[in-house]
This record gives C-alpha cells, structure tokens and sequence, in this order.
C-alpha cells in the first residue's frame, strides 16, 4: 500500500482517537493551552522590555518615543495577560464566575503592574550583587545583558507575585520558561530576598516552600529541596505543608551542595562548600565543608605504553 492511499484511509481513524483521548484526560474548553503557554512566554519578553526600556532601543534616545512605546507595550501586555488569567480563573472552576473572574483578573493585572517599580529596584539588587560577587564582571551592563542568572531571577520576581496572588498555572509556566533559558529552576513559591546571586547557575533548583534571605550567593548545581514527603490515606502526596529549607541573610552555598527538608535552616553568615548533603540546620557564621579527599599522583617521568590484546 502506498502512503498516500494509507493516509486517505487511517489519518481521520487516528485523528478522532487522538481528539477523543484528549478529550477525556483534558477540558480543552477550558484549557489555556500551548497557544497561551506560547503568549506567556511572549508576555515575559515584553516585560523584560518593559522593565529595561532603554536598553532596547538602539541609537539616539529618544525620551517621547520611549514613553509613547512603553506605554503601549504595559498595554498590550496588561490586556494579554489579563484575558489569560481570566480563562485560568474559569479553568479552576469557580462558582458562578459571571463577571467575576474578569473582575478578579483585572485585579491582580493591576496589583502586579503596580508593583513593576519595587520590582525593578529589587532586580537592580540582584545585578550589583552579581558585579560585586563575580570578580569575572567588567560591568554591571555586561550581567545585564548575559548573566543567566538576572533573566531567572527577573522572572522569578514576576511569577512570585502572581503565585502570592492565587493565580495557578501562569506563574509556573513563567517559572519553567526562565528554566528552559537558563538551566536555573526556581518554583514560583519559592520567597527570595534582595541582592540574590546565582553563579553559572547551570542545574540550580530551588523548591515551592524555600525562603531565602537577603544577600546569597550560590553557584552551580545547587539543590534546595525537599526530604521524601507524606503521603495522605489514599498514598497522594499532602499539598501546602513546609518541605524545603530555609536560607538566612549572608549565606553563601558553593557548587554541586544538597541542602534538604523543610526543618533545615542554614543560619545567617554561613558558607556551605561544595558537594556537602545536609538535612539538619546548622547555626550562624558556620563553614560546613566536606574532607577534602586524598588522590594518588604520580611523579614518574616514564612513558608507559599500554597494549589491548
């Protein structure tokens, strides 16, 4: 049988099996779906213009123009993101949500753009605190404009407030979209203060219940996570309960540290070498580090040529 003859035949037999899985694991009515996955992204990308607004233009400055375009992408973002919160709204199923799910998605569009200039004076925080921690930065425009770091935690930023907010879905979209740019993984509940570092970033996870103070730095690889959790009568894991660690205020984790389980606490001016697994808190101004392991070196000057047989 040629393929075209096959295709004429089984593409609709497929199609409707597949439309009726669908179907019965998802509300497609209500589902925001990749479309809107796509839009948030697209959101994020504007507000990061927003939030930077003259760095985007090329040239001369002109300050009229960069208002008058300013303003129309808080617009257009506000509106798209506000039509996305409220199809969220209605896919959590709220009871006669007439009018209201519009009204509370106005609402929390708002609240968040209200907050963009708090927002913005923390992220600059972040970015001093990546100049003044990375000997490697000639300016603070260069981690601007390439640290991985100040793109995950800018939408970390984001996305915490519409976690805080109640909103499912969007923040953790937004969440994993800062993970697919940069290999940082931070959940949107996860409460971080000013002047946070990550260094090279690359396979940093950070989880829902984790609070984080005020200037830490951390560094590749590093896991704030959770101990095996419980489990309810019918063996689904309890929601909402502490499960990740604390992080007190000058706190610094070095590469490839497990830290886990929500009673731990790593107190104020600690520094955690690298590779050490905690679950238990330790005090403030600690230095936790691992025996430094002992390797065989060898002196000789010999050439040893190895034969495979």
């Amino acid at each position: 049988m040629k393929i075209e003859d096959w295709l004429n035949k089984e593409t609709s037999t497929i199609a409707n099996k597949l439309i009726d899985y669908n179907k019965k694991h998802i509300e497609v009515e209500k589902s925001i779906g990749f479309t809107g996955r796509d839009q948030i992204h697209h959101i994020l990308d504007s507000f990061y213009e927003i939030f930077f607004p003259t760095i985007y233009n090329q040239g001369v400055v002109d300050e009229t123009r960069t208002m008058m375009k300013l303003n129309n992408n808080l617009r257009q973002s506000a509106l798209d993101l506000r039509d996305i919160i409220e199809k969220v709204l209605v896919y959590q199923n709220f009871d006669n949500c007439d009018g209201q799910c519009r009204e509370k998605a106005d609402h929390v569009v708002m609240k968040l753009m209200d907050r963009f200039p708090e927002i913005r004076e923390t992220i600059q925080t972040d970015i001093q605190a990546a100049y003044n921690g990375d000997p490697a930065a000639t300016s603070t425009e260069e981690i601007m404009l390439s640290y991985p770091s100040i793109r995950a935690v800018f939408i970390h930023r984001i996305a915490h407030e519409l976690y805080k907010m109640d909103v499912t879905i969007v923040p953790r979209i937004m969440s994993e979209y800062a993970h697919q740019l940069t290999g940082i993984d931070i959940h949107p509940g996860a409460k971080i203060g000013h002047s946070f570092f990550i260094d090279h970033g690359t396979g940093v996870v950070v989880g829902e219940t984790c609070t984080i103070g005020n200037n830490v730095k951390i560094y590749q690889g590093v896991t704030l996570g959770a101990l095996s959790f419980p489990l309810d009568e019918n063996g689904n894991p309890i929601k909402g309960v502490k499960r990740h660690p604390n992080i007190e205020d000058n706190v610094v984790i070095y590469a490839g540290a497990t830290i886990l389980g929500g009673k731990t606490t790593i107190g104020h001016d600690t520094v955690l070498g690298s590779n050490i697994w905690l679950t238990y808190s330790v005090p403030p101004y600690s230095r936790v580090y691992n025996s430094q392991p002992s390797p065989n070196i060898s002196n000789s000057k010999e050439v040893v040529i190895e034969y495979e047989i």
